[in-house]
């Protein structure tokens, strides 16, 4: 449980971090200062120590330009300002000084040969002022990513439990895993409340949709059922030819009523008892789906061509996938006018191509394309659509002036 909001720790574990950083930082300033000074007296002291007993004479002033070393006549007659001087190669630092003469200028020289340290030293002390800083870095990358890590820590937490959760089958050692009191009161807990609230929903509705369907499944087919059974039982009596007529109409109507009901809960199961995973063959259901609207061409002088290039196996839903086939065969049958060609049903290793022809001037008034897919089977293309994305397969209708090609791929 923390006492502060998540946004209060990661500013504390920033100004932690930044102090840290200017403490150590601090101290190898403070270090390297007093290593220079140090190495400075060392050097003078070691460079009087070899010319004892007499002393060297480092620092010495001058008032006259005659009495300067030679290589410093140069700067002092080109009259020079006040200020410091240093000249590398010379291995001297001048200052220029005012005097009682305002005409003249004083000279301080201090001879450095000897106390500074030379270019392959300075090369030394060079990487080893890299190195420092170098690990100076490191150890600030190091504690930033120990105490941001630790700051925001609860959200990592957080994360982790919703990744191992599978939304579709809650348990209830996932509810237990995203509990919002194992979070506290901050940002972090009102996340986990609402996650905790979204799952909850989640179940909820999951549990709502599996009684529907349930209860729709037995509601909806059982007055299909009796009626399918009643017209069974006036088949078998004798009938005048117009009463035939209209009981076959009754029965294509509750035929179309059965499959419309089985779509719409195909649809809506959210589970379906592992259906989507089973494999069945793509023939039989396709001359399933023409025997049922083949009573739409009674009147047009058609013909239907099956082309089986393959016998292929698709992995689905089988009910799904005949929705499918019987919907593109009920539009091709549909909007194909007479004396308009044959519909060809072809068959390959991946894929059902339906193709119907139109009338030259279709594409100019509208296409079957754009008719079926908002008129279509009742539903429309569009329920073809959504059973082939839940089943992973490709749904796509091409069309011309002279075809129109319904492709299910798989």
């Amino acid at each position: 449980m923390y006492r502060h909001s998540l946004r209060t720790r990661v500013a504390i574990a920033f100004a932690m971090c930044v102090a840290v950083l200017s403490v150590a930082w601090g101290f190898a300033f403070f270090g390297a200062i007093k290593l220079t000074e140090d190495r400075v007296l060392q050097q003078q002291l070691q460079r009087a120590a070899k010319s004892y007993p007499s002393m060297p004479m480092d620092l010495r002033g001058y008032d006259d330009i005659g009495s300067l070393p030679e290589s410093l006549r140069g700067l002092a007659q080109t009259n020079p300002s006040e200020g410091l001087y240093e000249f590398e190669e010379k291995e001297l630092h001048v200052a220029v000084v005012p005097t009682d003469n305002e005409q003249r200028r004083g000279f301080v020289v201090f001879d450095v040969a000897g106390i500074e340290a030379a270019s392959s030293e300075d090369w030394w002390w060079l990487l080893f002022i890299a190195g420092a800083v170098a690990a100076l870095a490191a150890l600030g990358f190091g504690l930033g990513i120990i105490v941001m890590r630790k700051a925001v820590a609860p959200v990592v937490q957080l994360a982790s439990a919703v990744a191992d959760i599978n939304p579709e089958q809650l348990t209830a050692e996932d509810h237990k895993r995203i509990e919002a009191k194992r979070f506290g009161d901050d940002e972090v807990g009102v996340l986990a409340r609402t996650i905790e609230k979204t799952f909850e929903r989640i179940s909820a509705f999951v549990e709502r949709e599996r009684y529907f369907t349930s209860s729709a499944s037995h509601e909806l087919r059982t007055p299909i059922t009796v009626i399918t059974g009643a017209l069974e039982l006036l088949e078998q009596s004798d009938l005048p030819a117009t009463d035939v007529k209209a009981l076959n109409r009754v029965k294509r109507a509750t035929l179309d009523m059965r499959t419309t009901i089985e779509m719409f809960l195909c649809l809506a199961r959210e589970t379906d008892d592992g259906l989507y995973d089973e494999e069945f063959s793509v023939m039989p259901l396709v001359s399933k789906a023409i025997d049922q609207q083949r009573y739409l061409l009674s009147r047009k002088s058609l013909d239907v061509e099956i082309e089986e290039l393959a016998k292929p196996n698709v992995k689905g839903h089988p009910q799904a996938f005949f929705i499918a086939v019987n919907n593109l065969v009920r539009n091709a049958f549909e909007h194909t006018l007479n004396a308009q060609g044959s519909i060809t049903i072809r068959i390959k290793e991946h894929e059902l191509l339906v193709t119907n022809q139109v009338n030259g001037d279709a594409h100019e008034r509208q296409t079957p394309a754009m008719e079926s897919q908002s008129h279509g089977y009742g539903l429309g293309l569009g329920i073809v659509q959504r059973l082939c994305e839940r089943n992973g397969w490709s749904f796509s209708l091409l069309a011309d002036e002279k075809h129109v090609v319904a492709r299910l791929s798989w």
